[in-house]
């Protein structure tokens, strides 16, 4: 071998050599490469999984907020519902209480609702014999619509007349009067 020839194959061992580096030089560099990719596509999809996350803990807040809000409108429109009724019923019981009042002045009315509230007593005790107290100015109107009451409530109950006794020595309070500190506060 002369030294061209042993020129020629160091020439050649080189260049095979180099072309295994530059091979594996390619290798790593497409490895690596890969390897970039793949943690580049874990970040981001991580990256995508928190920001959804958040989005929907976001949306789930604003959900709850907008409920809570509805609530509380709501809760507001029932307070004032409820209030406007109550205004309503107080003032209701005041007309009846100042009514009440002046509820003795008609006469016929007046025994009318006392005949109507002896029905109803006897419908609600149904007993046989009933001992009955009233106000003691009352007390000659009460005896006056007693039978008519008692033939009402037989009728009505299907049952015989009950024995009804007005007590003459226990009597209920007067009617109250707008100057009676005992009557009806408003």
């Amino acid at each position: 071998m002369n030294d061209g020839d042993v020129s020629r194959k160091i020439q050649q061992m080189v260049r095979f050599i180099r072309q295994e580096a530059e091979e594996k030089a390619n290798e790593i560099s497409v490895s690596a490469e890969e390897e970039f990719n793949i943690e580049k596509l874990q970040l981001v999809e991580a990256e995508k999984k928190k920001i959804r996350q958040d989005y929907e803990k976001k949306e789930k807040q604003a959900d709850v907020r907008k409920k809570i809000d509805y609530s509380m409108q709501l809760n507001a429109s029932r307070i004032k519902v409820l209030q406007a009724q109550d205004d309503i019923v107080n003032a209701m019981k005041y007309q009846a209480a100042k009514d009440l009042l002046n509820v003795s002045g008609d006469e016929d009315a007046y025994k009318q609702l006392l005949k109507d509230l002896i029905v109803q007593c006897l419908l609600r005790l149904k007993e046989p014999s009933v001992l009955l107290h009233c106000r003691e100015e009352d007390l000659g109107l009460v005896e006056s619509i007693l039978d008519d009451a008692k033939e009402e409530y037989a009728g009505k109950a299907n049952v015989h007349a009950p024995e009804v006794a007005v007590d003459t020595t226990i009597f209920l309070p007067p009617p109250p009067t707008s100057s009676d500190p005992h009557g009806l506060h408003w």
